[in-house]
């Protein structure tokens, strides 16, 4: 599911996330939790304003932004056609 992401310049210089809106709310990234590359796409594990973790994937060729995945309060990730409040 598409999102819209506000970026800056990461420590290589790279795009990093700021912030998200998904649907008529905006989310605040307080902090990175982890990144990772995959071969296709850049991965970032963040952690929200309101607490929740989430996985953001970036298509770095089309600059697309998704929602990977919703990380749980037990650590497990949840599919992005749960229903979040």
């Amino acid at each position: 599911m598409k999102i819209s992401v506000e970026c800056c310049a990461g420590h290589r210089g790279e795009r990093e996330p700021l912030a998200f809106t998904f649907g008529a709310r905006r989310f605040e990234v307080h902090e990175i939790l982890d990144r990772w590359l995959h071969p296709a796409h850049r991965y970032f594990k963040v952690r929200v304003d309101d607490g929740r973790a989430f996985i953001l994937r970036h298509d770095e060729p089309t600059g697309d932004w998704e929602i990977a995945g919703l990380v749980g309060p037990e650590g497990t990730v949840r599919s992005p056609g749960a229903t979040w409040h």
